[in-house]
């Protein structure tokens, strides 16, 4: 099982941003899990030139994203989507590991 799975559609948003912002060659993805939210954790993500030891680099759909290692535990098998449609725009987790999700859809609880 990977990682993290990125779409087509994710990939291109990612794209996007990171030419808008003057960094698609220096900076990747860092998808990370942290404390809080309704449900206990919740995602961010943001652009990072930055990769550390304890770090996993992946390529996906020619976007670099970047996980740190207690991340990635919450994380793997996880497919990263873009959605834009009436109801809603943004990106989206589909995540295996989430017992339970708030609400919102902002955060989670493993």
């Amino acid at each position: 099982m990977a990682l993290i799975e990125v779409t087509d559609m994710a990939a291109e948003r990612i794209r996007d941003l990171l030419e808008k912002e003057g960094k698609e060659k220096s900076h990747g993805l860092r998808l990370k899990v942290v404390g809080g939210g309704c449900s206990g954790l919740r995602y961010e993500l943001a652009f990072d030139d930055e990769v550390g030891e304890q770090d996993t680099e992946l390529d996906q759909g020619g976007v670099r994203v970047i996980v740190d290692e207690k991340s990635a535990l919450y994380l793997v098998g996880t497919t990263l989507d873009f959605v834009d449609t009436l109801q809603e725009s943004g990106f989206k987790m589909l995540n295996p590991n989430a017992k339970n999700t708030c609400g919102c859809g902002e955060s989670f609880g493993a």
